[in-house]
This record gives structure tokens, C-alpha cells and sequence, in this order.
């Protein structure tokens, strides 16, 4: 992937080494312990939204929980090659939401990506860097710990850049569903359903991110062509290896699909190729298609 030398964006906000809000470098989360938190964890770390709203705790643009009161940090430094991939990933992101969302007479706006180290605060609550990286709904922004990378690749086998880009491109993918007004009919529904169908909701929501991921990629190489040889198959492998039935099968032995929250190694596969595939928004209806 040639990002080198795409533009990078001026929508990054740089909390690394500033420390959470509330919250000193030690302190551990409360409520879950021991084996508990490390299933959680692990499970979080599946390319979505803030793990709360996996739990069914944040209501999209009606969360009534801390403000962040820690001022915004600056931009990356220029010999910081993680973050320069980042802001250039996120550039090349707005780039092409900004196009798509003018040609079907909508104004794009765009996201705030915030860096962090450790842990953060999010007007969707504090979150450690075990989450990996996730969409709030309810400041738009997505947060980011760059050692997820590290974490893509030696613990997940999914090595390279686009890999990572396809991470970052996932989560603005919640953006553009908040910004369409997905984001709060699945919200609303998800509180009157039961436990089976909130999750069957949330694997719908993950899948259409993964489409609108490729949508992304579809577009920017037609008008950058940026991507190289493998590219492709990184995100491929990227999106397997998150899978719900991977990650269930690593940390309990067996897989319990009604419990799928993402969508299986195939599932993300193939939404994430519907999109490459069409680079149209229109085929990344997760919710009517049979594909579920």
C-alpha cells in the first residue's frame, strides 16, 4: 500500500502519554475480574464500537455518562511512522467519504481520530488499550492505540498495512452509519429486542462496516490506485481472522454462533468483498440480505 504519499489529516487528536481522565496509570477496572476480564478483552477486540455498547449501556447521541474534560492533544510527530500511516489512512478516508457523500447530495463530516496509550476517556466511558480500537457514536471520534498493530499481526496473523488500514477504515464505517442515522435505529431496536436478537442486530452492524470498508478501498484505488499486489488479501485475512467463530474458538473450545456479535470468519470476508467488489453504499444492506 502507497501511502507514503498521500495527504495526512489535520482531524487527529494526540492523547498519547497524557493519561486518562479520572484515572491513574494503575488503577484496574471495576466491575469485571479476573478470568472474566481477560474473556472480555479478548472479545472486544473484534474492529466495533466502544464494548458498552456491545452490552447494551450506551444509546447513540444519548449517552449521559462523563464528559471529557482532558484538553485536546496536538498532532503526531512527523517521525512517528504509526502515526503518519494513521493520519494518512484517515485522509484517504475522508477523501473518499467526501466524494461519495457529495455525489448523493449529502454532506460529509468528518471524524476526529484520538490516539492513546494505555487507557482513555470517551464520552462512551473509559476504555483500555485491551479493547482495541473503537467508534464512539456519541463524541464521533474513533480512538486508537497504534499498538493494536502489533496485536493484528503477531496474535492475529494478520500482518501488513492494509490490514491495518482496513481496521481503521472499519471504524469510520461506524461514522458514516451514525452520520446515515443507521446507528440509532439499531440502537433503538437493540433495546426492545431480546439478548438473540440484539446480537443478531450487532453482527448486522459490524458486517455493513465491514462493506463500507471495502467501499472505501474500492474507491481509493480507482481514484488513487494506491493499493499493491497482497493488499487485498491482507484485508481478506484481517477480517478472518476477527471472526466471531475464530475468536470463540481460541478462547472458550467451541463456537456458540447466537452469542456472534461481529459475524463469522466468512461473513466478514465476504462483506468485506461485496464492498471492494461494487463500491456502491446501496450493497451493503446487511439487514435485507439472506448472506446472514
Amino acid at each position: 500500500m502507497r501511502w507514503q504519499m498521500s495527504r495526512r489529516s489535520e482531524n487527529i487528536e494526540d492523547r498519547r502519554g497524557m493519561g486518562p481522565v479520572g484515572m491513574g496509570r494503575g488503577v484496574r477496572a471495576g466491575g469485571i475480574g479476573g478470568l472474566g476480564l481477560v474473556a472480555f478483552a479478548v472479545i472486544a477486540m473484534l474492529f466495533g464500537v466502544n464494548p458498552m455498547v456491545i452490552l447494551g449501556s450506551l444509546t447513540d447521541g444519548g449517552y449521559s455518562g462523563p464528559e471529557v474534560t482532558s484538553s485536546p492533544g496536538g498532532a503526531p510527530p512527523a517521525n512517528d511512522e504509526n502515526a503518519q500511516f494513521v493520519a494518512a489512512v484517515l485522509g484517504q478516508t475522508e477523501d473518499v467519504w467526501n466524494q461519495v457523500f457529495q455525489q448523493g447530495g449529502q454532506t460529509y463530516r468528518e471524524p476526529t481520530l484520538v490516539l492513546f496509550d494505555g487507557a482513555v476517556q470517551s464520552a462512551c466511558g473509559m476504555a483500555g488499550s485491551a479493547t482495541g480500537p473503537f467508534y464512539c457514536p456519541a463524541d464521533q471520534k474513533v480512538y486508537l492505540d497504534t499498538s493494536f498493530f502489533r496485536e493484528l499481526s503477531q496474535k492475529f496473523g494478520a500482518p501488513g498495512d492494509f490490514a491495518a488500514a482496513y481496521v481503521i477504515a472499519h471504524e469510520v464505517g461506524h461514522h458514516v452509519q451514525t452520520l446515515l442515522g443507521i446507528s440509532r435505529q439499531v440502537t433503538e431496536m437493540r433495546q426492545r429486542s431480546d439478548e438473540r436478537t440484539s446480537n443478531r442486530l450487532s453482527v448486522m452492524m459490524e458486517l455493513q462496516a465491514d462493506c463500507f470498508a471495502g467501499v472505501w478501498a474500492r474507491h481509493l484505488q480507482d481514484s488513487q490506485g494506491i493499493l499493491e499486489q497482497g493488499d487485498v488479501e491482507e484485508g481478506l485475512q484481517a477480517a478472518s481472522a476477527v471472526g466471531d467463530d475464530r475468536i470463540q474458538h481460541a478462547t472458550r473450545g467451541y463456537v456458540v454462533p447466537d452469542a456472534f456479535t461481529h459475524g463469522s470468519s466468512e461473513q466478514r470476508m465476504h462483506w468485506f468483498s461485496q464492498g471492494l467488489k461494487t463500491g456502491d453504499l446501496n450493497a451493503c444492506d446487511t439487514f435485507g440480505s439472506a448472506q446472514l
